[in-house]
């Protein structure tokens, strides 16, 4: 099944509605969809590399939108539409204990999903179900998605056809370590 969508998604790249598509499968990802933008995103930018900006401005703004779905999602309709879409991915066992730590986190939760290969529609649904501030939500979906789709968008923009390969494989891996670094410096800073 995911197979067929990452195919479909592919094939919409090279659709002279491209952009739109872009907006849609952007805005999903964000609540409900399992193929990431950035399947839709290299390919049309390595076609046009000097829409690449354009192209990452509107993954981030459909993106956040979806994401505000999300919340909603998790705010108003948790029982009904959260907890299968929590279901699907396996994580409903984790729910209770991440209800507990996401006042502390939530923040860096968003940022931390934003920008790495975990679900960011989990973290979505999670963030409106634990009740994070809404303004908090926004501006950690802003910076992290921004972050997610520039660079991807600058690497293309700049190196073109050859850092796809790099991109595909291991951009989630250099996000998730960047993370952890960034992480590691604040523990740092703040406990020793």
């Amino acid at each position: 099944m995911l197979r067929g969508l990452y195919d479909w998604t592919l094939r919409l790249a090279e659709h002279r509605h491209a952009l739109p598509a872009l907006a849609l499968v952007s805005f999903a990802e964000s609540s409900f969809f399992p193929i990431p933008p950035d399947v839709l995103m290299i390919p049309m930018i390595i076609a046009r590399p000097s829409r690449a900006f354009l192209i990452a401005f509107v993954s981030l703004a459909a993106s956040v939108a979806g994401a505000l779905l999300g919340y909603y999602i998790g705010w108003g309709l948790f029982e009904s539409v959260g907890r299968p879409v929590l279901e699907f991915y396996g994580k409903t066992e984790a729910a209770a204990e991440f209800n507990r730590r996401f006042a502390e986190w939530g923040a860096w939760a968003v940022l931390i999903a934003g920008v790495t290969p975990f679900p960011f529609k989990v973290i979505t649904i999670m963030s409106g179900w634990t009740g994070l501030s809404l303004s908090v939500f926004v501006v950690s979906s802003i910076i992290a998605r921004g972050l997610r789709f520039f660079i991807v968008a600058g690497l293309l923009w700049k190196f073109g056809p050859p850092i796809r390969d790099f991109i595909e494989k291991r951009l989630g891996l250099m996000f998730a370590l960047f993370v952890l670094l960034l992480a590691g410096g604040f523990y740092a800073v703040k406990y020793l």
